[in-house]
């Protein structure tokens, strides 16, 4: 018991269900079979967390190129799943509808981690290898079609690179360049994807159709005020004006309930869960590879997460289907980031000799 009390990050955990507990909260004002499903879901995710936590760092650097074939195997997996709204990013065991392009977020991490380690992306060669590793995930996602996902693992990978040494010029370059093939990238979307561009600029042009997302979130936020309607109160998700309200859009919901205050307190709350992951990063206490990179992969897809949802949820970015992390309904995102975090405190106290330092 005093090894496992030893394993566990005290102050990590804590953090962690508080921001939970204000989806569970939301939850159970809107609907309570939701709440007790995802409390449930939240139990079985901190038990797989703690258990990931205790296994050796040794065994878990190893085993992560199995991680990236089992990652690839579940996200070509998703293509035989059930169509549900035109995309393919689901399926079921047993009745349990599960979404691999969460699940496999932590292998990738830790894979990409291992990657950097293995080959420092500081030659044309190794850079390859890493653009090849990357492009394979992140094209499985990206056809299901889930752009919100396929823009989280990209900006979780280049972050990861950056912080193992790959020069920052080339990532200059290479914004230009995609800026300039913009036009070309935007025929190559789908056309909802394009539809949702457009509406973000005016969700006037189709208020009942592709921009009746976008308006009802913006009303509900807007309705919550300094204080907000009070829990159970909300009528957007109450009468189910707003869709996806214990997902997508749960932001808008706990924003309409809770008001500015509300909102202002949870994204404080992930403030200082996300200081947590990079705060030995910049004090200096860590240096060696693997858990480096592996927080600042951590951090960047939190960070990520939370700008994306919140942001469409006020009408600053185009919609995009993403949860808002520990908040949102769904248990391979809570199985994800428990899973994360029980792999973020094993590699944390890896060997030395398992873990190279940076310098």
């Amino acid at each position: 018991m005093g090894k496992f009390a030893r394993t566990i990050d005290w102050v990590d955990l804590v953090l962690f269900l508080t921001v939970g507990s204000f989806g569970l909260s939301i939850l159970l004002s809107v609907n309570q079979e939701l709440f007790l499903q995802q409390l449930m879901i939240l139990i079985i995710a901190l038990c797989v967390g703690a258990f990931v936590a205790v296994i050796d760092s040794t065994l878990m650097v190893w085993a992560a190129p199995l991680g990236y074939i089992v990652s690839l195997v579940l996200l070509a997996v998703s293509y035989i799943g059930p169509a549900i709204r035109g995309a393919t990013r689901w399926f079921s065991i047993g009745g349990i509808q599960l979404q691999p392009s969460e699940l496999v977020k932590p292998l990738l991490l830790l894979s990409f981690a291992w990657a950097l380690k293995t080959f420092p992306p500081r030659s044309v060669k190794n850079i390859l290898i890493h653009m090849v590793l990357f492009i394979i995930p992140f094209l499985l996602v990206f056809r299901q079609p889930d752009l919100g996902s396929s823009i989280v693992y990209g900006v979780m990978w280049l972050s990861m690179m950056i912080a193992a040494g790959f020069p920052v010029r080339y990532v200059t370059i290479g914004f230009l360049v995609v800026t300039l093939l913009l036009p070309v990238g935007w025929r190559g979307l789908h056309e909802y994807q394009r539809a949702r561009i457009v509406t973000f600029i005016n969700p006037g042009v189709d208020p009942k159709g592709t921009g009746y997302n976008a308006i009802q979130a913006m009303i509900a936020v807007g309705s919550g005020q300094l204080f907000g309607r009070g829990l159970g109160r909300g009528t957007q998700s109450h009468l189910r004006f707003l869709p996806e309200y214990h997902t997508d859009f749960i932001f808008a919901t706990l924003v309409e309930e809770l008001g500015f205050l509300g909102g202002s307190i949870l994204l404080v709350a992930y403030g200082a869960l996300l200081w947590r992951i990079i705060r030995p990063l910049v004090v200096g206490v860590i240096s060696a590879v693997v858990p480096f990179v592996f927080s600042v992969g951590l951090f960047s897809m939190i960070l990520t997460q939370i700008v994306i949802n919140a942001g469409m949820n006020m009408g600053l970015i185009p919609i995009t289907g993403i949860t808002l992390p520990l908040v949102s309904f769904g248990g391979s995102s809570l199985l994800s980031l428990a899973v994360c975090y029980g792999m973020l405190w094993s590699v944390r106290r890896g060997k030395d000799d398992v873990i190279e330092s940076l310098q």
